[in-house]
């Protein structure tokens, strides 16, 4: 398998162009009123590339690891994130995701969800029975 191109593709550069009503504009009341980002393309062809960076740097150590140690080590690797993804605590107590962190090489960075928090995670106080119906969506 060849490996992913390193030139940034910007996609998903569609414009959207909401229906208009009888007087040549749109309907506002139906269709809300429309943003200057949806109607914006990037700016630099870089944007693009540095927002999935992540991303493409872990499909290109997918595809390095395939090459040399075979399809076994990135399945292998695959499970394990995906194991660490759906370990949790209950709502209300912090997790670091520790294991995560490990596997994904981010444990040596400092970031902002070190020193301030995850802000996914800022909902603290509560009944913990409501907080685990509403992450599990049985609300």
């Amino acid at each position: 398998m060849p490996y992913p191109s390193v030139r940034p593709k910007p996609d998903g550069n569609k414009a959207i162009t909401l229906p208009t009503g009888p007087y040549g504009v749109t309907d506002v009341m139906v269709h809300g009123l429309q943003s200057a980002s949806t109607t914006t393309n990037y700016s630099h062809p870089l944007e693009h590339s540095e927002k999935h960076w992540n991303e493409n740097k872990q499909k290109m150590d997918y595809v390095m690891l395939r090459n040399t140690i075979g399809v076994h080590a990135p399945l292998k690797l695959q499970m394990e994130k995906h194991v660490a993804l759906k370990m949790q605590r209950l709502p209300g107590l912090p997790s670091s995701n520790l294991m995560m962190d490990t596997l994904t090489g981010r444990d040596d960075m400092i970031e902002f969800e070190d020193f301030l928090g995850d802000p996914v995670n800022s909902e603290r106080m509560g009944h913990p029975h409501v907080m685990m119906e509403k992450q599990l969506n049985i609300l």
